[in-house]
């Protein structure tokens, strides 16, 4: 029976997979994996996480954004899985001992898709609106541009939240639009929101292909990872990792390189809205990873300075 050349370990949800999916055909190209043996030499290692078990409270009352990568992180460590997907906003700061970011795609779209089926926008939204999240982050930047809305909570799959907005649950809801186009559902967006008003979660329409530290300079990781996206996380994760970056905190970051700067923007808010945090700043994009890293964390580091500790309570 033929051997496998790389297992791929990923969550069970359809967009875990669609994007797990996707990076199976372009390491089989990498490889050299003809595509009718892609499959074969190259499978997926479907596993269900401890946050996708969880749906029916947030994740900060349950231990946070980990709980998204804990079981496949321990299947790379035991050697079940060789290289693991994550979307890079499920990703925490810290990487356990033995593993590493190995390579990082060509990002999609990084905004919120704002999706209601009687309200064209954000703005359109009436008064006391019932507003569908999960997110410490969404809710918070809602709140402070509206302050009426009701903040209901709202976790699950991409198709258990739309279907429960079809349902009458909600008058709109918050997803990333990265997922959305992934799966083929660009046509619900109604609204790609803002950066300045909702600036995403750090590394929010990145993926991360995560490996034992010993196959971080593999050819198929080099061959996959994109410089300037890899560069851009790297300012966000830093700033994240500043704001001490949890479900407990409502942070956002983004970067991004025009005219060979590498611009990024950070920012904390206070849960309910009422207090909002932002720092922009740019560098020379031809830094290392670890200068942009530190860029990340000075610019986090000027904003947790003026506003302290913003973690919501337990």
């Amino acid at each position: 029976m033929t051997q496998p050349l790389l297992r791929i370990g990923t969550r069970r949800s359809r967009l875990a997979l669609a994007q797990s999916g996707m990076m199976q055909c372009a390491i089989g190209r990498a490889l050299g994996v003809p595509a009718a043996e892609v499959e074969t030499l190259v499978p997926l290692v479907e596993i269900v996480t401890t946050g996708d078990r969880i749906q029916d409270r947030r994740l900060l009352e349950v231990g946070g954004k980990a709980l998204f990568t804990k079981e496949i992180e321990e299947a790379l460590l035991d050697g079940r899985v060789d290289v693991a997907v994550h979307s890079m906003k499920d990703v925490p700061a810290e990487q356990p001992p033995g593993l590493t970011i190995a390579a990082v795609p060509e990002r999609e779209d990084p905004r919120d898709a704002f999706i209601s089926d009687h309200y064209a926008t954000f703005a359109d939204l009436p008064q006391g609106a019932r507003f569908g999240t999960a997110s410490l982050r969404r809710q918070a930047q809602a709140l402070a541009l509206r302050p009426d809305l009701n903040i209901e909570m709202l976790r699950g799959n991409v198709d258990t939240r739309l279907k429960r907005l079809r349902d009458g649950d909600f008058d709109a809801i918050l997803l990333a639009c990265s997922g959305l186009n992934r799966l083929g559902l660009g046509e619900v967006i109604r609204q790609r929101l803002p950066l300045d008003a909702f600036l995403p979660a750090p590394g929010q329409g990145a993926l991360a292909l995560q490996t034992r530290e010993g196959d971080v300079n593999a050819a198929w990781t080099r061959a996959l990872n994109h410089a300037p996206t890899a560069l851009a996380v790297a300012a966000e994760r830093g700033a994240m990792a500043a704001l001490e970056g949890s479900c407990r905190t409502a942070i956002g970051a983004y970067a991004h390189i025009t005219d060979s700067r590498l611009h990024l923007s950070t920012e904390m808010l206070s849960p309910d809205g009422s207090g909002r945090w932002t720092r922009s700043g740019d560098i020379a994009a031809n830094v290392d990873h670890a200068a942009a890293r530190a860029f990340g964390l000075d610019l986090g580091g000027q904003v947790q300075a003026v506003a302290g500790d913003q973690k919501i309570a337990l």
